[in-house]
């Protein structure tokens, strides 16, 4: 039976189109490989690729479009809404059919090894791929950001898992990793100030009292005057997306602020848009099951 992983890689570029598509490129036309999905942002000036393969074909995909992101983006002149720290902000992989975590994990490290050697990139280790449990974190790896990372990779607590103990001086750091599926969750509000956004998702994330698995910040939407709470729902299954959302609308209300659009970023399970679905349609007793799409898959 085929082994199928799936990759996430963010890279910090949301405006340039060609380099974007150079970055792209490397998913394209290869055996074993395909892409799924990819999304760019400017606001967030960010771009996220959502692909999937049999390990060792893509293994060699990511690592190659790892190299062409080095190569073209310069974090000198980065700006974005959207916390990051490196030209390959983040390098996530997920087991998807007939393959474990562990593998995954095997994987990330096997990948995080070569960049390190071909590019003399840092290299952070996160999620079930961490070196100690205080990494197992993104945001704590990334606290600072490109900026910061020159001296806090200095210091012996962050010392990266492969790689020098120097920033690279245009490509940043790197952390890769393996871990579950998530849901990458945007909420959009009917207001330009961004400090009502941030209180909101402060409400909404774990780390300030709110749901167990959702990772939250505010975000200026500048183009279109208004504001964003951007979250990373890490386990769908124990916190819904109509959970997250509705949260969000109840804190919005201390504000007299309208929620005016949401969005999904990348691709999404099934499950989470049914348990969704079934809660805002009042379903009584709806399942999987019940899904054509499902049934075919079966």
């Amino acid at each position: 039976m085929n082994k199928i992983m799936e990759c996430v890689p963010n890279f910090s570029e949301g405006r340039d189109k060609e380099k974007i598509e150079k970055i792209v490129e490397c998913f394209r036309g290869k055996n074993n490989v395909k892409l799924l999905d990819y999304s760019k942002d400017e606001d967030h000036n960010r771009l996220v690729v959502t692909v999937v393969g049999e390990p060792e074909e893509l293994r060699n995909s990511v690592i190659e479009a790892i190299g062409k992101a080095v190569e073209l983006i310069d974090m000198n002149q980065h700006s974005g809404q959207h916390p990051r720290m490196g030209a390959v902000d983040v390098v996530p992989f997920i087991p998807i059919k007939n393959v474990s975590m562990e593998e995954a994990v095997i994987l990330s490290k096997e990948v995080a090894q070569a960049v390190a050697e071909r590019h003399n990139l840092p290299v952070f280790l996160y999620e079930k791929s961490a070196s100690a449990p205080y990494r197992e974190n993104l945001a704590n790896i990334r606290k600072g950001e490109f900026e910061g990372m020159a001296e806090k990779i200095k210091k012996d607590e962050w010392k990266p898992d492969f790689g020098p103990a120097e920033r690279h001086a245009t490509a940043g750091t790197v952390a890769i990793g393996a871990r579950m599926p998530l849901v990458a969750y945007n909420v959009n509000l009917g207001t330009d100030n961004v400090e009502i956004a941030n209180a909101i998702a402060k409400k909404v994330r774990f780390i300030g009292g709110g749901l167990r698995f959702c990772k939250a910040m505010g975000v200026a939407l500048e183009e279109r005057g208004i504001t964003q709470v951007s979250m990373n729902l890490t386990d769908y299954t124990k916190t819904a997306i109509y959970r997250a959302h509705e949260l969000v609308r109840i804190e919005a209300n201390r504000y007299g602020v309208p929620v005016v659009g949401a969005e999904i970023v990348g691709l999404v399970p099934m499950e989470a848009l049914v348990d969704t679905a079934a809660y805002y349609l009042g379903l009584e007793n709806f399942s999987m099951n019940q899904v054509l799409e499902a049934k075919l898959m079966e």
